[in-house]
């Protein structure tokens, strides 16, 4: 059983047309796509006692869409993350303005920056000044946050694909810690150049890297191209490769990251 989303470009009839007619159009918009495949568990019975929901920090998780995608379409992932510790979070799954998309042949499409050419490979063009332009934006969405009282130590963002790519330039540009970063599918989407200009307390955000070895649209060496750009910069990354994954994301994925997560919230005082 899975559970597939797609951007709305992909349920508009010109969109329709143009596919048939350009398939690399749908390649691009395929870059949007979330599957996450939902196995049938057994139900984990948590705790409603009184003292656990006390213990719980608030804490927030900022959801970045993939290419053609909406934030709206992904938010069924919330509700995997069961656990106690996730009684006081607030998640935000926002949705990427419409905008001209050079891999789609200049189509307009929400998407969060502009992407020159699909397969995204490790040597890509990188477009970082419309990067830089949508991390502002992310910033505003994290600043807001922590003004109505989130620890910036409790707050994650996580990402697919182009919002994979974007996650990690948010986290690595903010000027404090936070609880960390997590990547599925994604690219680093700018120049080693742009090292020099992270923020120490960002250097020490944790950065969760996941990445399917069947990538056709992101190729995994893209993703493989993480951990030494990371490491390079001083920023910790754990890199997980999920074998005959292709682009998309799988339970086993969601559930490492909700274990992740909850092993860098800190308690409530």
């Amino acid at each position: 059983m899975y559970w597939r989303t797609k951007g709305s470009a992909c349920r508009t009839r010109d969109m329709h047309s143009i596919l048939l007619t350009n398939p690399m159009v749908l390649l691009a918009v395929i870059l949007g796509s979330t599957i996450i495949f939902i196995l049938f568990l057994q139900p984990r019975h948590l705790s409603s006692s009184p003292k656990s929901d006390s213990m719980a920090a608030r804490s927030f998780v900022l959801w970045l869409h993939g290419l053609g995608d909406s934030g709206p379409a992904n938010e069924p992932i919330k509700t995997l993350f069961r656990s106690s510790e996730f009684r006081n979070t607030k998640w935000s799954f926002p949705s990427a303005p419409e905008n001209p998309v050079t891999c789609n042949y200049g189509m307009r499409m929400p998407s969060w920056f502009d992407i020159q050419e699909i397969p995204v490979t490790a040597d890509s063009p990188k477009a970082e000044s419309d990067v830089l332009k949508a991390v502002q934006n992310v910033h505003a969405m994290i600043d807001k946050e922590v003004a109505a009282g989130t620890d910036p130590n409790n707050v994650f963002v996580c990402g697919f694909s182009q919002g994979g790519a974007l996650t990690l330039a948010s986290v690595l540009l903010y000027p404090k810690k936070l609880g960390g970063g997590a990547v599925f599918s994604g690219w680093v989407p700018f120049n080693s150049s742009m090292v020099e200009k992270f923020p120490e307390d960002a250097k020490k955000t944790p950065i969760l890297w996941s990445h399917g070895m069947a990538d056709r649209t992101v190729l995994f060496e893209a993703g493989q191209a993480g951990p030494p750009f990371l490491q390079q910069a001083g920023v910790t990354c754990e890199f997980k490769a999920y074998p005959g994954l292709d682009h998309s994301i799988s339970n086993e994925e969601l559930q490492f990251l909700e274990s992740w997560i909850k092993t860098r919230l800190q308690s409530s005082s």
